[in-house]
């Protein structure tokens, strides 16, 4: 039996799910854990949403259909199969570890080359271009109808973790899968608008911030900068609206690795989060973040860290080197 078969046959057998998908949730995150809901319910399944931890969602996708959206687990949580989506570790889903622990089984779907496979029942498609493909293999799978509420919010996914289209995942069944979203309802010109056109103009300080501080290592290979904790404060930004900068650094001619470091902006202690891009299909930004017990994918990777600034950023340079350094030789 393939995982496509498996994860669908236990997605039949059972009849209350518990739908969760990573702390600090990004468009594919967020799309994938709507559309799978929506795709439950209408095969006659009782599916609730779940995010844990205490980030807000990012402002560009309130616009997704999200009522309902627990933050705490519901009482009856141990009863419910948890589905987890575009989460690569158990860790992942947040602080509260109880609903992995109590759930009568675990299913895990998701793109991620290093998921830790911690479900009972897994389905890692490593070069799908995000969870939302993922899911429409599923959904197709299960005979569930792609009605405009469930196709938008796999667009947001697609969308969002192909860079719109521009990163190297950006493959033909990609494309293809888009047409089949938009024929289905998706409404491309409402989600560019609100993904990428309703920036708030304290990011944009944030942003100002970020670009101030960055500096160029390794000849301009690597740019870097950072955000402390005190600059969400003064601008009057949570911390979702960090997302994207790192994409501006990314963007800087002749740079192989973007880095972003920052403090979370509310009182959480040291830990401090590390975003990694790569620019060229060589680097393997994962490996890096994996140093840190982190991962993520080939061209983006995150992890979290105590140490300092300055610690931060000489490890990663060293991991940079480490790993051009075979091609050199």
């Amino acid at each position: 039996m393939s995982d496509l078969n498996a994860i669908a046959g236990a997605l039949r057998e059972h009849d209350k799910f518990l739908v969760i998908t990573h702390e600090n949730p990004d468009g594919d995150a967020l799309g994938s854990l709507l559309a799978t809901t929506l795709a439950l319910r209408q095969i006659g399944k009782d599916a609730e949403m779940l995010l844990l931890g205490e980030a807000p969602i990012p402002a560009e996708y309130h616009f997704l259909q999200l009522d309902g959206l627990r933050r705490e687990p519901p009482d009856d949580a141990p009863q419910r199969v948890l589905v987890a989506v575009d989460c690569a570790k158990a860790d992942r889903i947040g602080p509260d570890q109880s609903v992995l622990v109590h759930a009568p089984l675990v299913i895990d779907i998701d793109h991620h080359h290093d998921n830790t496979r911690f479900g009972a029942v897994n389905l890692i498609v490593a070069d799908a271009s995000s969870t939302g493909e993922v899911l429409r293999d599923v959904f197709t799978e299960l005979g569930v109808e792609l009605t405009p509420e469930i196709a938008e919010p796999l667009y947001v996914a697609l969308v969002t973790d192909t860079g719109r289209f521009q990163y190297s995942n950006t493959t033909p069944k990609a494309l293809r899968l888009a047409a089949e979203l938009v024929d289905a309802g998706a409404d491309v010109h409402a989600v560019f608008q609100s993904v990428y056109e309703s920036v708030q103009f304290a990011k944009l300080k944030l942003l100002a911030r970020a670009l101030e501080r960055a500096r160029v290592l390794e000849g301009g290979c690597i740019v870097v900068s950072y955000l402390v904790r005190t600059d969400f404060a003064e601008v009057g930004a949570a911390e979702p609206y960090s997302e994207g900068i790192i994409d501006y650094l990314r963007a800087v001619e002749g740079a192989e690795l973007a880095v972003l470091i920052r403090e979370p902006p509310r009182d959480s202690g040291p830990t401090r989060r590390v975003s990694l891009r790569a620019s060229v299909d060589e680097l393997d930004v994962s490996v890096i973040a994996r140093l840190f017990g982190g991962g993520g994918h080939r061209q983006a990777a995150g992890f979290s860290s105590e140490k300092s600034i300055d610690e931060i950023t000489e490890l990663i340079r060293q991991g940079f080197v480490a790993q051009r350094a075979p091609a050199s030789a």
